[in-house]
């Protein structure tokens, strides 16, 4: 009898298997896009390979040292293959657009 039962479980786990349809996920379209100045271009085609820009736009203004840090981690987290040229882009820009004006202290960098 417990074999039965048994075989009846499997038969109907199995069907239930090939009768399920396959997940389907669709990302809403994208709302949010780079502000238009130097450097966009390069920040879009490399950030968005990722996140949307919405994940950039609704940060609060950040330091230039708190963009290097985020761009420079994507690198050594997350493997992205910048050349030092671009990471210097990508920071002036984010920073220009998304980022707080710095200190008289601290000086543009």
């Amino acid at each position: 009898m417990k074999k039965r039962i048994l075989g009846i479980l499997l038969a109907c786990v199995a069907s239930g298997g090939a009768l399920a349809s396959p997940l389907r996920i669709e990302l809403p379209a994208e709302t949010a896009f780079f502000k238009k100045a130097s450097g966009s271009e390069l920040v879009s085609s490399q950030c968005l390979t990722c996140h949307s820009a919405e994940y950039i736009t609704t940060q609060p203004p950040l330091s230039v040292t708190a963009w290097q840090g985020n761009v420079e981690k994507m690198q050594k987290k997350f493997g992205a293959s910048w050349t030092p040229e671009q990471v210097k882009a990508m920071v002036d820009y984010l920073t220009q657009n998304y980022g707080i004006s710095p200190s008289p202290k601290e000086g543009p960098k």
